[in-house]
């Protein structure tokens, strides 16, 4: 299943323009990434993924509707699952983008 075009969209208009920012395909979806770090994407299999603090991963998955991601059967600190229906409003996105824009700028840019 390819990514949804219009989420991309919507993640883009979140995004806004950072000199910072590039697209990249991966995961089977659109990635965006700030300073060449994950930062959310718009998954293939619906929804979107968000790269938070690894430390923070389990509280969230406590008290948000997102899942880990897993890859290959294993779960993945500090990356997160949220499902299409937990996205639907720009402003259930925009936490998400915010969350992800935000940990991928605290890291070193490769």
């Amino acid at each position: 299943m390819p990514y949804d075009e219009e989420l991309a969209g919507r993640i883009r208009a979140l995004v806004g323009a950072r000199p910072d920012l590039t697209e990249q395909k991966m995961f089977g979806g659109l990635a965006f990434l700030v300073g060449g770090n994950m930062a959310v994407a718009a998954s293939g299999q619906g929804g979107v993924l968000v790269r938070v603090d690894p430390a923070e991963s389990d509280d969230l998955v406590a008290s948000t509707p997102a899942e880990p991601m897993e890859m290959r059967g294993r779960s993945m600190q500090g990356w997160l699952r949220v499902a299409p229906e937990d996205v639907e409003t720009d402003a259930q996105l925009g936490d998400w983008v915010a969350r992800g824009t935000a940990y991928a700028a605290s890291l070193p840019a490769k």
